[in-house]
């Protein structure tokens, strides 16, 4: 009987957490290098502090974000880039999709990839951004769109998916 023991258990259920957080970590050490980037590594700076908050909030540990900052300012560094995909999603949901990335070509295949993969495709700038209004915490939803039973479970695994992607920070949908 192998692989029936606690420790098999344990083991699989550890990794799978693990990968979750190594996940969540890796998006938040893209924040932190942009932020501090921007602000050339001055940890007052009011958005490098937000991020540090944030990823603090995960639970990231201290040299994480220590290193994802050094690594941004350093020689060398990588430059991270902010993009903004639109879509439509089951049901007429209008879609923003705001990520971090380093090279906008592979960014761009991958979201238009979970789209098809979806039923969905990249929609052009501007056609969902007018069902929303940016503000400072996110995109807000103007007008909400009323998502049908069958609709829901096919959204929902599009939004897992698109959040599962490591270039993409945050997804804001209009569904009621």
């Amino acid at each position: 009987m192998s692989g029936h023991n606690k420790f098999s258990k344990i083991k699989r259920l550890k990794a799978k957490t693990d990968a979750q957080k190594s996940a969540v970590f890796t998006k938040y050490a893209k924040l932190l290098q942009m932020e501090a980037k921007k602000a050339n590594g001055n940890l007052l700076s009011p958005g490098l502090k937000a991020a540090i908050e944030r990823a603090k909030a995960a639970d990231m540990p201290n040299d994480n974000i220590d290193r994802a900052i050094k690594k941004a300012v350093g020689a060398g560094a990588e430059q991270m880039e902010e993009v903004t995909y639109e879509a439509y999603g089951p049901g007429g949901v209008a879609i923003i999709i705001e990520g971090l990335t380093s090279n906008k070509n592979r960014a761009a295949a991958e979201i238009k990839h979970i789209l098809s993969l979806n039923d969905t495709s990249l929609a052009s700038s501007g056609s969902a951004s007018w069902a929303f209004d940016k503000k400072p915490e996110g995109w807000i939803p103007k007008m909400m769109t009323q998502v049908s039973e069958e609709d829901t479970p096919k959204l929902e695994k599009l939004i897992e998916d698109l959040e599962n992607n490591d270039d993409v920070q945050e997804v804001y949908t209009n569904a009621e």
